[in-house]
């Protein structure tokens, strides 16, 4: 119900704020809104040419394709006049993200199909991994830990499995694979769920633990810095770490209360001492490598582990092809039945990820957006905050929203704040540090068909509340 009426609030805001704008003659067209795609200039204005100033009609007179740019900086494109079919038209500024219509056709072709694929892949190994008995096994492992944070969910049960792959997987940057094992949590805990229709506890711990965003090898984040010149790209690593950590510490203790877990297990806290002394071990051992050893490292350390997973369910598969014959199917017949279901996950998200993004887009391009960034970064400028932290505020405001948006954003401040700047390194923190938290409820939720959210919105909102407050204390810390 609070999210059906919070992606209600935002596209019809948006779009009487957008009407308003334009018959009160603060917007020339509206068209960029519906048609209009990320960084085209747009269309402030359209004039006969004698009523252009005569510097300007006298340019676009003598430029050979009748084009005049004032103030041309490649980095924030000022005024354009282009004279065509007797009039010329005035552009200024770019669009902040595509309109409405291309987002429709690229949330398909961009990211539900890329999504699709990945699914069919990861889940057909995940069939592979439940047939071999491998899920059964693990969760047997874990249940002493697991059924003291989700005391809802019996000993040993399947889901115990795929949310240790998904939580693993975002520890270590693995994004392509955590959407599927998490899918494949939801699907599991739904088949535990008393009530179809609303999360259940089980499931909105997971969720909130999930969009905390624990994660050690920050590698898209130590990319975009290697690209914008960063002198160390991966300095930003251990306050990434420490700020997700403390997001996910939030998200446990805020759900923790409401659903009432005895802190106090002897299980638990071992589990979490565990956590921590892997994270600390690792750190420890990146931060005696070199710059170029920390690059080598962060950009392998994922990808083999990748690889890992895969050879070794492809293993056990083998070893284990008695078990296949036992469900009178085969290896390769069980990863085609799993990747199918894959497929089918995939095309059921595919409304509320639509939804959810055409809304976003609406947002964004609308303008309000910016004015409501604009006042969050006046408030705390008057409260104080230094210019550099307001400035890096946008990737924290739109993080929850979109992550390729939030990225947008950082990439901008890095390039004109600087990539070792403290306005670029608090971006940085502030994309890595949590999910997008209205993406992951889109995807994870609508792929049962959970309606009744509960609770797991306001908690995942606050959470990153609590993210981006740590980011700004740990980023001043440390930079």
């Amino acid at each position: 119900m609070v999210l059906s009426r919070f992606w209600l609030s935002i596209f019809i805001s948006s779009i009487v704020f957008v009407v308003v704008s334009l018959f009160t003659g603060n917007s020339y067209t509206i068209d960029f809104i519906l048609n209009g795609k990320k960084d085209d200039p747009i269309l402030i204005a359209e004039k006969y040419i004698n009523q252009v100033p005569v510097f300007v009609k006298d340019s676009i007179e003598k430029a050979p394709n009748q084009t005049m740019v004032v103030n041309k900086i490649a980095t924030n494109p000022d005024t354009t006049y282009i004279y065509k079919n007797k009039t010329v038209k005035i552009f200024s500024g770019v669009q902040k993200s595509d309109g409405l219509l291309p987002t429709c056709k690229s949330t398909l072709i961009d990211l539900i199909l890329p999504l699709i694929a990945y699914l069919a892949f990861f889940c057909g190994l995940m069939e592979l991994l439940i047939i071999s008995g491998a899920t059964e096994k693990l969760a047997k492992v874990l249940s002493p830990v697991f059924v003291k944070v989700f005391p809802s969910i019996p000993k040993n049960h399947p889901s115990i499995s795929y949310m240790t792959l998904n939580f693993a997987a975002n520890f270590l940057g693995l994004d392509s694979a955590a959407t599927p094992f998490g899918l494949k949590a939801m699907e599991s805990l739904q088949e535990i769920n008393p009530e179809k229709d609303k999360a259940s506890d089980a499931q909105i711990m997971f969720m909130c633990l999930h969009a905390s965003g624990l994660t050690l090898i920050a590698t898209s984040i130590i990319g975009y810095r290697a690209a914008a010149n960063a002198a160390n790209p991966a300095d930003v690593m251990l306050p990434c770490i420490i700020t997700s950590f403390i997001g996910t510490i939030a998200a446990f203790l805020i759900v923790g209360v409401k659903q009432k877990i005895n802190f106090k297990s002897a299980s638990l806290v071992i589990g979490l001492m565990v956590l921590i002394a892997a994270i600390i071990g690792l750190l420890m051992y990146v931060n005696h490598l070199d710059l170029i050893g920390k690059n080598y490292f962060t950009s392998n350390l994922s990808a083999l582990i990748l690889v890992g997973i895969i050879v070794a369910t492809l293993i056990l598969s083998f070893v284990k092809e008695k078990k296949f014959g036992e469900a009178k199917t085969t290896v390769y017949e069980t990863f085609v039945a799993g990747a199918n279901n894959g497929v089918k996950t995939g095309v059921t998200i595919f409304p509320y990820v639509l939804g959810m993004l055409v809304a976003i887009s609406l947002f964004r391009n609308s303008g309000l957006f910016e004015i409501i960034s604009n006042w969050i970064a006046f408030a705390f400028s008057n409260m104080g905050v230094s210019k550099e932290i307001t400035n890096a505020l946008p990737v924290a405001l739109l993080r929850p929203f979109s992550s390729a948006g939030s990225r947008g954003f950082l990439i901008d401040s890095m390039n004109t704040f600087g990539a070792d700047s403290l306005t670029g390194r608090l971006s940085s923190i502030f994309q890595c540090s949590a999910e997008s938290t209205f993406y992951v409820i889109a995807v994870y939720f609508g792929s049962v068909n959970i309606k009744n959210t509960r609770y797991a919105l306001g908690t995942m909102l606050l959470v990153d509340v609590v993210c981006v407050i740590t980011a700004i204390l740990v980023a001043t810390w440390f930079f």
